[in-house]
């Protein structure tokens, strides 16, 4: 009997939040799955059906070439005609200093440019070059935000990561879509997720943030989606048809 090739998926910040859903759910789906996150998760262990169905990697996306040479490295090591399909999933993020960018710290703007856009793009290029050539279905799904897309004081780090993250995504897939077996790409933004930046952005100082009856009013209204649920919704953007036909997208389009 032929066994059957499996799917091989590369997900960042998998050990919390919606990261930690999506993880979840992967596995259930029988992925094989290389989590890689600062910390591991025994909920995500506990969610694979057999060791050798997930890798977690302890790994600072702040080291952006570590990361992206540790993933290389290891792509190159793989057989293409083991796996149906290959997927990275770009999720980590940091949680936002909620101020004016005069109050940010030099070391504060960088971390948050080099996790939030420096270390997606170091390791989708590492994906990109380990695979280059693998003819099955290759994909980059970016987790991108609605703050991506507008401004926002007192959240200019996280604004232009996102920014840059859907400007990025929209460049290489140009470049993918001239190749014979490219690459599809997608910058999601994922709505409203209860999450621990939701805790942070309605907890900020409104002295210093202008916007934050807002996102208490997501709270309070019971607007926020569960990470269960938004991993529901993403994996779903990714598992259609057309992904990639659209490089910058939003759970809630039609």
């Amino acid at each position: 009997m032929t066994n059957m090739k499996q799917s091989l998926t590369i997900l960042t910040g998998g050990s919390r939040g919606m990261g930690l859903a999506m993880g979840q759910q992967l596995l259930a789906d029988g992925h094989v799955l290389v989590s890689i996150a600062r910390k591991t998760s025994d909920a995500l262990a506990q969610a694979a059906s057999a060791p050798e169905q997930l890798l977690q990697w302890q790994q600072d996306l702040a080291d952006t070439g570590a990361s992206a040479h540790r993933l290389r490295t290891f792509l190159c090591s793989l057989q293409p005609e083991d796996w149906a399909s290959i997927t990275l999933i770009n999720n980590a993020g940091v949680i936002p200093e909620i101020a004016p960018i005069s109050e940010v710290s030099a070391d504060g703007i960088a971390n948050a440019m080099r996790v939030g856009l420096e270390a997606p793009m170091a390791l989708t290029g590492a994906f990109l070059a380990a695979t280059d050539g693998w003819t099955m279905p290759r994909k980059v799904l970016n987790i991108s935000s609605g703050l991506g897309r507008k401004a926002m004081a007192s959240q200019a780090s996280y604004c232009a990561a996102k920014a840059g993250m859907d400007l990025f995504t929209r460049c290489v897939a140009l470049e993918e879509a001239g190749k014979p077996h490219g690459a599809k790409l997608c910058s999601l933004a994922p709505g409203v997720i209860d999450t621990d930046m939701q805790v942070h952005l309605r907890s900020a100082n409104p002295a210093g943030f202008p916007d934050i009856g807002n996102f208490q009013a997501l709270h309070s209204g019971g607007r926020l989606t569960s990470p269960a649920d938004a991993a529901r919704r993403v994996l779903a953007w990714l598992n259609r048809s057309d992904f990639g036909e659209n490089p910058v997208a939003d759970v809630r389009d039609n």
